[in-house]
């Protein structure tokens, strides 16, 4: 593995690593031949990009593959501010690809090319200069643990050596069907709980990392369960993202808030959770409080549902405000 060329930077906000990969984003099927869009794509470099655009300190340490695609990867992030100075190119391994078609109305279906690709085969020896630079915030998201036990194996020492350091280790469940079933990555998640400060998930993801059935007669009692017993693993806050409903939080000194989303014209779903974490962890990083936190986190997930791509549309710092003026209005 080489590293990006560049300076090694000074301590970050924010340090994430994972799978990017070459996006190509269709308007229609792909079976009629429709035109795509190249662009990329992954969780923990939408979170960076995110948090870049609203000038935090972000570190994206991944492996891209030594092809075009790894190059599209580092030069765009690059582009949007993030620094890749930690970032790794794979000598043999390419990087992955995904294609994203809308299939009809607003659904759509995702295709992954990700075996054996460079960042299946992260190690935690590929992390450790990262690591050294030291961070505030851990940024961990599940996907990065269905991608072989190497990437795995970094995330567990990652998240051991954050905790040591007094970082906060925060984890978004993000569950992907298509990388492994639930009961393996509740396996694999559950023995990181005890080193993880705030936890992320959609309420349908809670029984994945906790085992406790959402499927009760009462659906609130099965999450505020759930909740519960990821405070009583050690977790210091959890974060319930619940859609077009809004989201709650519940921290371990008994504080509670929730909050409706915003109301905006959907346009593309895809990326709301990465921009949801990133607002999130923007709040963290500026010392919001908890109401706060999830007010910015809305923010940013209707920025996302409300354009399209997967990060295309975040806001810059002085545009946060932009979904207060009335719908149809020119900013002049």
């Amino acid at each position: 593995m080489s590293t990006a060329p560049g300076r090694v930077s000074a301590p970050a906000d924010v340090l994430t690593f994972g799978e990017t990969m070459l996006a190509a984003q269709l308007p229609g099927t792909l079976a009629v031949g429709a035109q795509a869009r190249t662009t990329v794509a992954g969780a923990e470099s939408n979170v960076a990009i995110g948090l870049a655009r609203l000038g935090h300190h972000a570190v994206w340490a991944g492996l891209v593959g030594d092809d075009e695609p790894g190059r599209l990867v580092l030069r765009t992030l690059r582009g949007e501010g993030v620094d890749i100075t930690r970032a790794g190119t794979h000598a043999t391994a390419p990087t992955g690809a995904l294609l994203r078609e809308r299939r009809v109305a607003d659904l759509a279906r995702v295709h992954y090319w990700r075996s054996h690709s460079a960042a299946s085969l992260l190690t935690p020896a590929d992390l450790a200069p990262a690591l050294g630079d030291g961070a505030r915030i851990l940024h961990l998201t599940g996907i990065t643990c269905a991608l072989g036990p190497g990437p795995l194996e970094a995330v567990r020492t990652a998240a051991a050596h954050a905790q040591a350091q007094g970082w906060t280790v925060t984890l978004d469940v993000n569950h992907r069907q298509r990388l492994w079933t639930a009961e393996e990555a509740g396996r694999a998640l559950r023995p990181l709980l005890p080193h993880i400060t705030v936890l992320m998930a959609s309420d349908d993801e809670l029984p994945v990392v906790t085992g406790v059935p959402g499927g009760t007669p009462d659906g609130e009692d099965g999450e505020e369960r759930a909740v519960g017993a990821l405070l009583d693993a050690g977790v210091r806050e959890v974060v319930v993202k619940r859609g077009g409903e809004g989201a709650a939080v519940r921290d371990r000194q008994g504080t509670r808030h929730s909050l409706p989303a915003l109301r905006v014209p959907v346009r593309d779903t895809v990326g709301a959770g990465d921009a949801f974490c990133a607002g999130y962890l923007s709040g963290l990083l500026d010392g919001v409080p908890p109401a706060g936190r999830l007010a910015r986190a809305n923010t940013l997930g209707a920025f996302a549902v409300a354009s399209d791509g997967d990060w295309e549309g975040l806001p810059r710092r002085d545009e946060l405000g932009l979904l207060d003026a009335a719908p149809g209005s020119a900013i002049r």
